[in-house]
């Protein structure tokens, strides 16, 4: 992809951002069991790299919080602005070094961003709420993490795969490995 398309793939999934929480939003146990957010930064950095995945995923949730006062900027926006950032660098770095860009890379890649990712929202957070002088507990970082996100992980795992073969069928993206590019039908 060049840098204009890029460019434009991530205002796309910057705009998908602030719009896909508003479908959910407005019941807040939905919106945060589905993580509407996440998914167009996953797909940023899957198809136009960690770089872009990084700005779009930093940017997103304070931007969002800014515009809308949802979430709110401190602590929640800027502890998911961490964990966005880093979703967008895991999976846009290791599916763009995998040898075979595939379903095997993409679910790899994806795993890898998720744990990672929440991780580092769980270390943030113990940052900023210990600053504010409450508590973070292993029990709060397991709920939220993965119990309460059970149905929008799942949901990433079908959608996203579902997003790029879609894409690789209408030819804007090669998915199916390097073969294809090296003979032009990609192009």
């Amino acid at each position: 992809m060049r840098t204009n398309q890029k460019l434009s793939v991530s205002a796309l999934m910057s705009t998908l951002g602030m719009v896909l929480p508003f479908f959910t939003g407005q019941i807040a146990v939905i919106g945060n069991m589905l993580l509407p957010m996440h998914i167009p930064v996953f797909l940023c950095g899957l198809l136009c790299g960690w770089r872009y995945g990084l700005f779009i995923g930093f940017s997103l949730p304070l931007l969002r919080g800014m515009v809308f006062g949802m979430p709110i900027v401190y602590p929640t926006g800027l502890a998911m602005a961490f964990e966005l950032a880093t979703y967008g660098i895991v999976v846009g770095y290791l599916y763009e070094r995998s040898h075979k860009q595939g379903i095997r890379a993409l679910y790899c890649a994806l795993l890898s961003a998720m744990v990672i990712g929440r991780v580092v929202w769980g270390c943030i957070e113990v940052m900023l709420l210990g600053v504010g002088g409450k508590l973070f507990t292993w029990e709060m970082f397991i709920a939220n993490a993965f119990v309460q996100a059970i149905p929008g992980i799942l949901l990433q795992l079908v959608l996203i795969p579902c997003v790029m073969l879609l894409l690789d069928h209408t030819g804007l993206i090669c998915f199916h490995g390097r073969e294809k590019e090296q003979i032009g039908i990609c192009d």
